[in-house]
C-alpha cells in the first residue's frame, strides 16, 4: 500500500466526514469527538440501509455507488471522508472495495477510504502481520473479511463468527459481552485482535480490551476515525483509545 507523505508538525483540527449506514453504534463518533476535546469534528451522515442484514446481497446494496454519493452530498465541507462500514466494503472483494473508494474519492473531491482499508492501514502502521478476527457477522460474511485481509497481506490465524444477522442486534451488545467475545477468540500467535463491525460499540472499552488481551485490539469505529483523521492531515497521538491512537503517524 502506498504511503502519503504528510507534515505532522503543525496539526490543525480537521472536519472529517463519516458515512455511516443506518443507526446502531454511530454514537461512538461523537464520543470520540468529545473525548478529543481539541476542535476535531467527526461529521456523521447516515446513509440509506433498506434492509438491515449481514447478508451478501443486502451488503452489496448498502455499499452501492449511488448510496454513497447521496451521503457525500449531505456532508458539510470536510478534509477527508470515510465509508464507515466494513462489511459494506469488503463484500465487494479487495479490488471491488478499492474501486468503491476510488469512486467515493472522485465524488467527494477529498481523500477517501473505507473501514476495510482502514484495518489494513492500521495493521501496517503497527507492523502487524498476524491477526485473530472476532466478527459479529454470520460465518460466510466473516470469511469474506478474512479473505480481504489475506489479499491485503495480513495472515488470519483465527476467524470467529458470532452469527448475528442485524446491525441493530450487534449494537445492543454490552461492554462486557464485547470484551468477552474478543478475549475468547484471540490466538496466542496473533499480534492483534480485530473486531470488524461498525455496528459494535467499542470506543468506551478500547483500553479495557487491550488490558485483557495484552496486545493491540483494532475495532471498526476506532480504525475508521483514525484513518479519516490521517487522511485529513491529523496525525497527533491521543491517549485513551488503544495502541493505534497512541502511536503517532509521524513517528
Amino acid at each position: 500500500m502506498a504511503s502519503t507523505s504528510v507534515d505532522w508538525s503543525d496539526p490543525v483540527a480537521p472536519t472529517a466526514g463519516i458515512l455511516y449506514p443506518g443507526h446502531s453504534a454511530e454514537d461512538d463518533y461523537p464520543e470520540l469527538e468529545a473525548a478529543f476535546g481539541d476542535g476535531t469534528r467527526l461529521a456523521v451522515v447516515h446513509t440509506e440501509m433498506r434492509e438491515d442484514a449481514h447478508r451478501v446481497d443486502a451488503l452489496l446494496e448498502v455499499g452501492g455507488r449511488e448510496v454513497l454519493a447521496e451521503g457525500v452530498r449531505r456532508l458539510p465541507p470536510v478534509e477527508a471522508v470515510i465509508w464507515a462500514c466494513t462489511s459494506g466494503s469488503f463484500v465487494f472483494g479487495y479490488d471491488g472495495a478499492a474501486e468503491q473508494v476510488a469512486k467515493l474519492r472522485a465524488v467527494a473531491g477529498v481523500p477517501a477510504s473505507s473501514t476495510s482499508f482502514a484495518f489494513l492501514r492500521a495493521a501496517e502502521h503497527l507492523g502487524v502481520r498476524r491477526v485473530a478476527v472476532a466478527a459479529t457477522y454470520p460465518a460466510d460474511v466473516a470469511g469474506l473479511f478474512a479473505e480481504f485481509l489475506r489479499a491485503g497481506g495480513v495472515r488470519v490465524l483465527r476467524c470467529a463468527s458470532r452469527g448475528i444477522v442485524t446491525a441493530a442486534e450487534v449494537g445492543t451488545l454490552t461492554d462486557e459481552q464485547v470484551c468477552e467475545f474478543a478475549a475468547a477468540n484471540d490466538h496466542e500467535s496473533a499480534e492483534a485482535v480485530l473486531l470488524p463491525d461498525t455496528a459494535l460499540h467499542t470506543v468506551g472499552v478500547l483500553e479495557e480490551l487491550e488490558r485483557r488481551l495484552g496486545k493491540p485490539v483494532l475495532t471498526a469505529n476506532q480504525v475508521s476515525a483514525w484513518e479519516v483523521l490521517r487522511l485529513a492531515g491529523d496525525g497527533r497521538s491521543r491517549d485513551g483509545f488503544g495502541t493505534l491512537f497512541r502511536s503517532s503517524h509521524g513517528g
